[in-house]
């Protein structure tokens, strides 16, 4: 079984965020950018299904700018098989829309004929976590979202997925949609001999145009704002009086 992971140039999880003056976006110059939290989660997960022999080969894909080599390289260095790199933008700024990347996804899984797609629930820049259902709809495949727990068990994936109530647990038949939530495992660090025989895995690039898919904006990004401070908080000398302010601002 073939199984495709959709990786995504995102800014790291450590730093701090900060929008434009003008308001018209997140400013990206001369900040670092690493693969995003949930597809590492995923490229975990199908790596630890080849390595006990229910996958045969790992395919990573991304889609953006150019840069995003340097993900897959990561992805190549964790242990997936060879990329594939869709450049559908040159400005770092522009993000490619959940539709189209669906659309890109589903032209590569024509192709590539792969037995379960394996992704990140969300990206954590635009937080949609709209991707993978949008990808299941254009498939017709079973989809089973925020997987906290994957086995294979024949041609079917077992998954445990997180809801408000708990864990609920769906049998799905494959070839299938994953999308992966944060409590699936814990990504494995790339050591350097891998990350040397990363580099010589192949990439392939690609464009849109290769695909016939349009990867023009349908959304306009009016404005972006970061959230207001938090108020200082105020002490108080008692129980009493603690629970007297409470209830002045309507709390208790």
């Amino acid at each position: 079984m073939k199984v495709l992971v959709p990786v995504k140039r995102v800014i790291d999880y450590n730093v701090k965020v900060r929008v434009k003056a003008d308001g018209t976006g997140v400013d990206l110059a001369n900040v670092k950018m690493s693969m995003n939290p949930f597809d590492e989660i995923a490229v975990e997960e199908a790596i630890r299904l080849k390595e006990a022999g229910k996958a045969e080969e790992v395919v990573a894909v991304s889609i953006g700018v150019k840069q995003a080599q340097e993900t897959l390289r990561t992805a190549l260095a964790m242990g997936a098989d060879r990329a594939i790199l869709i450049v559908a933008a040159d400005d770092v700024h522009q993000d490619i829309e959940p539709l189209a990347v669906a659309k890109l996804l589903k032209a590569v899984i024509d192709e590539e004929q792969p037995g379960l797609v394996i992704g990140g629930k969300q990206a954590i820049d635009n937080d949609l976590n709209a991707t993978g259902q949008m990808l299941a709809a254009l498939t017709g495949w079973a989809q089973a979202t925020n997987a906290n727990t994957l086995d294979i068990d024949g041609d079917h994936a077992v998954v445990a997925r997180e809801v408000d109530g708990g864990l609920q647990t769906i049998k799905v038949k494959m070839p299938a949609i994953v999308t992966t939530d944060l409590r699936l495992n814990e990504p494995r660090y790339a050591s350097l001999p891998n990350i040397m025989k990363a580099k010589k895995k192949p990439l392939e690039e690609k464009t849109p145009e290769d695909y016939g898919v349009d990867v023009g904006p349908r959304l306009e990004v009016v404005k972006t704002a970061e959230p207001p401070e938090r108020a200082a908080g105020e002490m108080v000398a008692d129980v009493d009086t603690l629970v007297a302010k409470l209830k002045e601002k309507g709390v208790v």
